[in-house]
């Protein structure tokens, strides 16, 4: 069965209708319930406490357009049948990394559990058939759950869905840029995957960036709630399940390698923190403001253009993603090197040629001996 476009748009709209009309429910729920983001240290960008349940009103549009396109059959076409049994598994690890996240919008858990439950709800995937399995072309397919294939799939598909999670969660620190950042990555995907045949998959992330920009509205500068960990750890989980649900070529390896070229941006944003703070002598669960939104900021672009500047560098791998998909490999080596040279820009100042790795007020918190406790992001 082909993919109609209008099949596409309904879903969509689905989630993203859904969403829309659950924010303001979740606004009035944190007022009461005392799920507010107070700003009580200097890396927060508001002023004022904020409700930050807004990631349930993401969550039940994407859910509910998700069980509406299964209700209505429509992921059953396509160039290669999706398996039922590893979508619940994305759907109930969704579920149970939205809980987490939620819980830990009220009790801020420490990290340590923060990580287990994501590995947790990593492994629920896996126990349910979604895996990176192209290795076991290499080690052989008799090798099973219980052999060296199995637990190498393990491991990888692990690290792949907790790193993605993480990535999506650590960018959540500027109005609107999380979910602009999802959308973006969210339909780069879907398009990718709609045209080598993989129409399931299509639908699938079509409800994700439905949701996305459904709460966009609300969360855009300025912002009247914000997703919380229950919204980003929910977006990011579910990007980097369904990104590995079907191939978009004959090798899961491809479908890993497109999503990580189209969020390429918050990877790098990611990483660039743990380097930092490792330099810093800082726990890398530790929050600052030195993440590329915080740079541009600082530059004095103010929230509303350095969203919209990382929306754009954001856009361009997403088009460098879609290109490799269809062999164009000069053509998207070519726009990796713009964006980063942009990163190269917005990284360094006028005086430097490298980026500022080593932060020296640091040092002086520690001399002073007012170094603050680790924060969790």
């Amino acid at each position: 069965m082909n993919l109609q476009f209008w099949q596409v748009v309904i879903v969509y709209f689905c989630a993203f209708a859904v969403t829309m009309i659950c924010v303001p429910f979740t606004i009035k729920i944190a007022e009461k319930t005392g799920g507010m983001d107070i700003p009580t240290d200097n890396r927060r960008v508001h002023t004022h406490p904020i409700p930050r349940l807004g990631g349930a009103a993401i969550f039940i549009g994407t859910m509910a357009a998700i069980v509406f396109a299964m209700s209505m059959h429509w992921l059953a076409g396509g160039k290669e049948p999706i398996s039922m049994m590893k979508l619940i598994g994305v759907i109930v690890g969704g579920c149970l990394i939205w809980l987490e996240g939620t819980i830990d919008d009220y009790k801020n858990l420490k990290p340590i559990v923060k990580l287990a439950a994501q590995i947790g709800c990593a492994s629920v995937v896996f126990a349910f058939g979604d895996s990176i399995g192209v290795l076991h072309n290499y080690f052989g397919t008799g090798a099973g759950n219980f052999g060296l294939a199995g637990v190498t799939s393990y491991f990888l598909t692990v690290i792949w869905i907790v790193a993605i999670t993480n990535t999506i969660n650590l960018v959540d620190g500027v109005d609107g840029l999380a979910a602009g950042l999802v959308a973006i990555a969210s339909l780069c995907i879907a398009y990718v995957a709609y045209i080598f045949g993989y129409y399931p998959g299509c639908l699938l992330l079509m409800a994700v960036a439905g949701g996305a920009l459904g709460f966009l509205p609300y969360n855009f500068y300025p912002a009247k709630t914000f997703m919380g960990d229950g919204g980003s750890q929910f977006l990011g989980f579910m990007i980097a399940a369904l990104s590995i649900l079907q191939p978009v070529k004959s090798t899961t390896i491809v479908a890993v390698l497109i999503p990580g070229l189209v969020l390429a941006l918050p990877i790098f944003d990611t990483l660039f923190a743990i380097i930092r703070r490792k330099i810093n002598g800082q726990p890398i669960m530790k929050a600052d403001k030195g993440h590329i939104h915080h740079r541009l900021m600082k530059a004095g672009f103010g929230q509303r253009r350095t969203v919209l500047i990382l929306y754009g560098m954001a856009g361009v791998m997403g088009v460098a993603a879609v290109l490799f998909s269809r062999g164009l490999y000069v053509e998207c080596v070519g726009l990796v090197a713009v964006a980063f040279l942009f990163l190269v820009i917005v990284l360094t100042d006028r005086n430097k040629v490298r980026p500022e790795l080593k932060d020296p007020t640091v040092v002086i918190r520690k001399e002073n001996g007012t170094e603050n406790e680790p924060e969790d992001k």
